[in-house]
């Protein structure tokens, strides 16, 4: 069942994730907290359950999985902390708590961010059960997904959009970038640990691609429809900052027209893959289907 399996990954990154922040020698006791505050203060957990679903499907034992989903996870902590700043997205409240540089000081949450993404890349290459070839993928997959080519790349054109109209090719680039690389790197990192073979790959490949954007498509809607307790941050945060969103080019009802078409993208690409793909196609589901 999709929810037990969500809550049992989150559960598993979790706990690997407080491991791996104990075990850091403390130089400085207030950057370590707010490093923990960052990526420890929940969250849905999206990329680390992908690299753990799309690896337990392709057959890899899940504690092989651990540092993938640890990793990815923390770059993706870091990238929030950093929106977060006055200098981007300056927002006060993330998943209901306030924001690391609220918490601590804006010094602190820059070099709590810097301190997540290297411990990303430091998890990747620890020794493991993996070839050295295939640590070296994995670092190079992240790091494409998580830099210039990537995450970094889309929210420089997010930042560059704000205040001005742009199309929905330009917006749905922009999201390929900003979240959906990471959610593509989520499912290679799962691919590479299977050393999986190039349809595999493709087909996989199309179906984060999808999901990647509904899961954006999905979080405008949210940022019109739901409230700021269920979101767990301001609402109407990206109106507010005068952002291009989706309903905002196609109106509410085209915004969720687009999310299913993409839902259907998504499961398309998983027909014919020799797998039982039951738990990604229900998660490609949720995508659309969450209201937080």
């Amino acid at each position: 069942m999709l929810s037990d399996a969500i809550t049992r990954y989150q559960q598993r990154v979790n706990q690997h994730l407080a491991s791996l922040l104990d075990k850091l020698v403390s130089t400085d006791a207030s950057l370590k907290a707010a490093m923990q505050h960052g990526v420890l203060l929940g969250g849905k957990r999206i990329r680390p359950f992908l690299v753990y679903a799309v690896g337990d499907m392709l057959g890899v034992p899940l504690h092989k999985l651990d540092n993938c989903a640890a990793a990815i996870e923390c770059i993706h902590a870091y990238s929030l902390i950093h929106d977060d700043l006055p200098a981007m997205d300056d927002d006060a409240l993330r998943r209901g708590q306030p924001t690391v540089h609220v918490a601590f000081d804006e010094a602190t949450a820059i070099l709590a961010g810097d301190g997540l993404q290297s411990l990303a890349f430091d998890i990747l290459t620890s020794p493991s059960e993996f070839s050295a070839e295939q640590q070296l993928a994995m670092v190079r997959s992240l790091a494409q997904a998580a830099g210039y080519s990537g995450m970094c790349g889309g929210q420089a054109l997010d930042m560059a959009a704000t205040d001005k109209q742009i199309s929905l090719a330009e917006l749905t680039q922009l999201h390929r970038l900003k979240t959906g690389a990471l959610i593509q790197c989520a499912v290679e990192l799962a691919v590479i640990a299977a050393a999986g073979d190039a349809i595999t790959q493709k087909k996989l490949r199309q179906y984060a691609d999808a999901i990647g954007l509904a899961f954006q498509v999905q979080d405008d809607i949210l940022d019109v429809t739901s409230s700021t307790e269920e979101l767990g941050k301001p609402q109407g945060s990206d109106t507010k900052s005068n952002k291009s969103t989706y309903p905002r080019l196609l109106g509410l009802e085209g915004a969720k027209a687009t999310a299913e078409q993409l839902l259907q993208d998504a499961l398309s690409a998983l027909d014919d893959l020799p797998y039982n793909s039951q738990l990604i196609a229900e998660f490609a589901r949720y995508i659309i289907e969450r209201r937080v």
